[in-house]
């Protein structure tokens, strides 16, 4: 029933940028956070940003923070993460999960992975 489907990942040349969406069905934004992750080649998984409007919070990590911002759309059931400036080691495999309370850092116990969308930064 619940269900998550990432799309928008592509090839870029370093310093481009790529908007990524995260489909989400079967409940609604406002019970729960929506978190985006990313596992890089033989790296484990990487917790990037959340967003839970209803508890006014919006994260990003250092790692990333100042390129990449994360958005919603409830009307939509959909949160992206736009990235922008690109560099070779963005590259992975990018998803996203749920999650019925998180911290302000996004600390939680996520849920419902979705499949993943590959993004390739070349240089």
């Amino acid at each position: 029933e619940v269900q998550f489907v990432e799309s928008g990942g592509d090839m870029v040349q370093a310093g481009g940028s790529l908007r990524l969406s995260c489909a989400a069905s079967g409940f609604s934004f406002d019970d729960y956070a929506i978190g985006w992750f990313r596992r890089a080649p033989g790296k484990e998984r990487e917790g990037l940003s959340c967003i839970d409007s209803s508890e006014g919070i919006t994260y990003v990590n250092d790692h990333v923070k100042g390129r990449f911002t994360v958005s919603s759309d409830n009307a939509k059931n959909t949160v992206y993460l736009q990235m922008n400036n690109l560099k070779p080691e963005d590259t992975g495999l990018y998803f996203c999960a749920r999650a019925m309370l998180v911290s302000p850092t996004c600390v939680g116990e996520y849920e419902s992975w979705g499949q993943g969308t590959q993004v390739t930064v070349s240089s």
